[in-house]
């Protein structure tokens, strides 16, 4: 009895040592992931804001980073070959699948980029809290997701938060707030497309493959607006020396921010993103209040509390979905195992009746 009651209670610490194991791996993957977004969102803003390092070309800075993702990205794929190439990607597929991804990305980053030289940090990431709504929004449009009439009132409540944000942002700016709303609806398109198009068709890109595929899809794409907007002030009214240690650094952290999207959803689930997501905007608010000393009103705070909780109880309602589906995704499971069980009792008993005829 003394050696089964220390075998089982060996047992029970190894499983909480493991599950431990798990949950220290899981808060590590969330910490690393908010640590690179804030200071690829911090460092963009620093460089693209006219009061700071004041380069306001976000076309150029994209193309940096697309040109140096698609650098490190064909480094790891064709030379290192760390992973993959993705089986069965034809020229047909890549130009009716990817290219469109590539173009949506592409605009989205772009006036994404362009909203910091015009809006506040706090402010974009109140605004991002839109993203729900415009991917459940674009999912119903394309017949991806099933209208509830639930969702749509938590859409809406998300909706009306941000528009109180909006109203009480002490330096609102219109081109600023109509380039982060055209990013979040490129970008929501984007994601429903992801699942059209690649998903569906059982192509499954993780970062270091998308970036082998899409990022110089964007960089050619971007290039075009870049020659006609970009280019001739850069040629002629710029005295801009390329700096190789802040620009390089940044590329860096965008590539590594790809990375830690990978760990994190490959290591835990697109829905613990989520969550860590909302942890990181409100520290990004912080910081833009507290050290930036952007101007965060009352109204602002009031309205972003107000799609803060929207955000979470969309979530939650994620998460109650994820685990009907695991449960019934369980529940098929054991049947199957019954039924298996039953049929090798049954083959077991007509062996034994055959074993035993003369």
């Amino acid at each position: 009895m003394a050696k089964g009651s220390g075998s089982g209670q060996g047992r029970e610490m190894l499983t909480s040592a493991n599950v431990y194991r798990k949950i220290v791996l899981s808060y590590t993957y969330v910490g690393i992931w908010i640590f690179l977004s804030f200071m690829v969102i911090i460092f963009n803003k620093y460089i693209l804001d006219r009061k700071m390092y004041n380069w306001p070309f976000p076309i150029s800075l994209t193309m940096i980073h697309m040109a140096f993702c698609s650098s490190l990205a064909f480094l790891l794929v064709r030379v290192l070959k760390v992973v993959e190439p993705v089986v069965g990607m034809t020229r047909e597929f890549y130009m009716s699948s990817v290219v469109p991804i590539g173009a949506l990305y592409s605009l989205s980053l772009w006036l994404s980029n362009s909203a910091y030289i015009y809006l506040s940090v706090s402010f974009i990431q109140m605004l991002k809290a839109l993203m729900p709504v415009a991917v459940y929004s674009t999912g119903v449009l394309l017949k991806k997701e099933v209208f509830k009439s639930q969702t749509m009132a938590n859409m809406v409540g998300i909706s009306l938060g941000v528009g109180i944000a909006a109203y009480g942002e002490a330096k609102f700016n219109g081109r600023g707030v109509m380039l982060q709303l055209g990013a979040v609806a490129f970008e929501a398109i984007r994601l429903v497309l992801i699942q059209i198009l690649l998903t569906s068709k059982g192509i499954s890109l993780n970062p270091i493959t998308s970036l082998y595929y899409v990022a110089p899809c964007c960089f050619a794409f971007l290039s075009i607006p870049w020659i006609l907007i970009e280019y001739p002030s850069l040629r002629y009214t710029s005295s801009f020396q390329f700096d190789y240690l802040v620009f390089g650094t940044n590329a860096a952290c965008a590539f590594a921010l790809n990375l830690a999207v990978f760990l994190l959803v490959g290591k835990t689930s697109a829905l613990t993103m989520n969550v860590a997501g909302v942890v990181k905007d409100w520290l990004l608010i912080a910081f833009s209040w507290s050290v930036i000393l952007d101007r965060v009103t009352s109204i602002n705070l009031v309205g972003y509390g107000i799609a803060f909780i929207g955000v979470c109880f969309y979530n939650h309602a994620k998460l109650q979905v994820l685990k009907a589906k695991e449960a019934q995704k369980k529940v098929q499971a054991d049947e199957e195992a019954g039924l298996l069980k039953d049929q090798k009792l049954d083959r077991l008993e007509e062996d034994r009746k055959n074993d035993s005829k003369p």
